[in-house]
């Protein structure tokens, strides 16, 4: 039986400015109240995580970085460290997240080094992996996938990913209200569970929590959550109101 407890994280992207984001969090934290066996999760901007992270404090809700910088400190302007993120009371990093790879250009090599200084600091990392349409389309998924896993994880070994959550989110459904089929989203997050299994074994492959994330809604999160292999949703456009989002954290 499953016994991995379910992760609802909210992605807030550049949405929200300081007031709007303490009103939605605290707004949240009211509607929220009592909800157990559901870990939950928001990542606002930088410019709002000290703020929030001062609301959520001592409450079930935690949170996360949409973000991270791969070195300590440095000339590194527009960048964010760590020990930044921790200050701010992050829990959790967002690090891969296809709009970061498609419009950032961020690579597989680069992610690997930011998932790294997120284990370094004691932070919780979701990696973010999955395939655009037209990959989908010529039968590559499995292969993306593959290649995502294997060069974000580089020179990982199980011990250092107990924490370890991944996000497979389709590009092709996110913000597109296109949802991946629940066997598709089955299928995926079976593969990725697989290949945990066949490169850092089965314990850790039993363990790690996958969330699919790509047009998540209160209409489809319950059979989204019915399939046995996804633990959790990234949940993009539905955080923004936190009325929404608190009905896909009480999806049960």
């Amino acid at each position: 039986m499953n016994q991995r407890t379910p992760l609802i994280a909210g992605n807030w992207k550049m949405y929200k400015d300081c007031s709007q984001a303490a009103e939605t969090a605290k707004t949240l934290l009211e509607l929220t109240t009592g909800v157990k066996d559901v870990d939950i999760m928001i990542a606002p901007s930088f410019a709002s995580l000290y703020l929030i992270g001062n609301i959520l404090k001592n409450s079930d809700i935690k949170l996360g970085a949409q973000n991270i910088c791969h070195r300590k400190e440095g000339a590194f302007t527009g960048e964010i460290s760590a020990s930044m993120l921790l200050s701010c009371g992050c829990s959790y990093v967002i690090v891969g997240h296809s709009e970061r790879r498609e419009i950032f250009k961020e690579t597989d090599d680069n992610i690997n080094k930011k998932i790294n200084a997120v284990i370094n600091a004691g932070l919780i990392p979701i990696l973010c992996v999955g395939e655009t349409e037209s990959q989908r389309d010529a039968g590559d998924t499995f292969k993306i996938l593959d290649k995502q896993i294997e060069s974000g994880l580089k020179d990982f070994f199980a011990d250092n990913l107990k924490n370890l959550i991944i996000a497979y989110e389709p590009v092709w459904a996110i913000g597109t209200g296109k949802t991946a089929t629940d066997e598709q989203a089955q299928e995926s997050h079976k593969f990725i569970r697989e290949k945990i299994e066949k490169r850092f074994g089965k314990s850790l492959a039993e363990s790690i929590r996958i969330l699919y994330g790509g047009s998540v809604k209160p209409a489809n999160i319950k059979q989204i959550m019915n399939m046995p292999d996804i633990d959790g949703a990234l949940v993009g456009g539905a955080s923004l109101d936190a009325k929404t989002f608190s009905e896909v954290i009480k999806y049960k």
